[in-house]
């Protein structure tokens, strides 16, 4: 089944694109990622020696989303710089997500609403905009990863604003391989760059 991309911005519209999650592939596997949910009832007797009725619950219709949270910030330095605080040129950072899905057949098709923040950093100079990559992954009930896209934005910040923010939204088709909609989980993160990555190593996410 298609998908398809937009998001509203400041910068240039977004493209539609076509695309689809692959059955199965090999993947990094992210590490840390547990996802629990749960419900209890209880149910009394009322003056009866019938038991309360109790409401059937149906399973869930669609997959969790999520945000990684120690993959959920990012940062960009200034070209030539090492890896530090004072070269920051801009922070990413992934606030929020929202998403919704319809069944069809043995797929469901995945909407997500992204709101994807760019902020300036004490190397930022006179740059006004600043691009980023983030990804999304499909993991099964075991955690394993069963596909994964990524997923550029382009955030314009005007001349006098510290940060600005877009929401960026996307629509992928999942097949479920026989699993329940419930059975799979969404997540999203910052795909990081080789100096994201040393830099953390020695700076503490805000």
């Amino acid at each position: 089944m298609p998908g398809s991309r937009s998001g509203a911005r400041a910068g240039p519209p977004a493209t539609e694109r076509e695309s689809a999650w692959p059955n199965r592939g090999r993947w990094v596997v992210l590490s840390g990622l547990i996802v629990l949910s749960g419900c209890s009832a209880v149910s009394g007797w009322l003056g009866s020696s019938e038991p309360e009725a109790r409401p059937i619950v149906e399973p869930a219709a669609c997959p969790t989303a999520a945000i990684l949270r120690p993959l959920a910030q990012t940062a960009v330095f200034a070209p030539g710089q090492p890896p530090q605080p004072a070269a920051v040129a801009f922070n990413g950072l992934l606030s929020e997500v929202a998403s919704s899905c319809d069944r069809a057949g043995d797929a469901v098709r995945l909407k997500l609403d992204t709101v994807v923040v760019g902020e300036r950093g004490p190397a930022a100079g006179p740059a006004g905009s600043v691009d980023l990559w983030y990804f999304v992954a499909v993991t099964g009930p075991d955690q394993a990863i069963l596909g994964k896209r990524l997923f550029p934005v382009h955030i314009e910040l005007p001349a006098t604003a510290k940060r600005a923010a877009i929401s960026d939204h996307i629509e992928q088709a999942i097949p479920l391989g026989g699993r329940l909609p419930g059975d799979l989980n969404v997540v999203l993160g910052f795909q990081q760059s080789p100096e994201a990555v040393e830099y953390y190593r020695h700076y503490p996410r805000r």
